[in-house]
């Protein structure tokens, strides 16, 4: 097994940032720098070492939860619009975790971590993303079951799904994956019109009394329960 799936494994660093710390000299084996980014290891016999300047920067690790407003880009493309970094300067230097688009509002991470972004934004799909919905037409029960068993975008299924109809033009859908514009384009499969669209969670992060265009950091306790939702 390569280190960096190891350490990806164990949820200590994303395979990137383990190659990062390789390159930089930054983690051993058995006590010897690794220089290989091939190197093989055997995880019931080798000891994996993540040296000093490493783990002062993992210390430095933070995950941002932001409720974004409608209107704000999640990216640094200015030219798209008003950007999450310039609504929040004091956090450029984080990455915005996953998507969000222009016109939708809700839970947006932003983070430093990239074991989190591989967990939320990986192939393997084990993070819930739920939202609520608005639409402009009335809803039913033959709608929602054929967005729960997964429509063709793209050539290709969507994962399965879970929904449940709140209000007459108000439902609540959760996904385990995150494709470009995904639960509009899975609407108009259906021909539902979305007028808004809110994220409320990703995995066991929810907005809680989050008002609209503020933050708060998330505790040690909730960022280790999310890597722990995707083992």
């Amino acid at each position: 097994m390569r280190i960096q799936k190891y350490l990806s494994q164990k949820k200590i660093l994303s395979r990137r940032e383990t190659e990062d710390y390789i390159r930089k000299g930054l983690i051993a084996c058995n006590g010897e720098i690794v220089r290989d980014l091939g190197r093989q290891i055997d995880p019931e016999k080798d000891k994996i070492e993540i040296l000093a300047p490493a783990k002062n920067e993992i210390s430095k690790k933070i995950t941002i939860a932001i409720n974004k407003p409608r209107g704000i880009v999640c990216s640094r493309n200015k030219s798209e619009g008003k950007t999450i970094f310039e609504l929040f300067p004091e956090f450029e230097k984080l990455n915005a975790v996953g998507r969000l688009d222009k016109e939708s509002e809700g839970l947006i991470l932003l983070s430093n971590d990239g074991v989190i972004t591989s967990a939320i934004t990986g192939s393997e799909h084990k993070i819930e993303k739920e939202y609520e919905v608005v639409v402009r037409e009335d809803l039913n029960k033959i709608k929602m079951g054929i967005l729960e068993k997964g429509v063709m975008i793209d050539a290709r299924m969507t994962l399965p799904a879970k929904t449940k109809i709140i209000g007459d033009h108000t439902f609540n859908i959760i996904l385990k994956e995150g494709r470009k514009h995904q639960i509009r384009r899975m609407a108009d499969t259906v021909r539902l019109t979305i007028l808004k669209l809110k994220r409320i969670r990703i995995g066991n992060i929810t907005l809680k009394d989050l008002k609209v265009g503020n933050y708060r950091t998330l505790s040690v306790a909730e960022i280790n329960k999310l890597k722990d939702l995707s083992k």
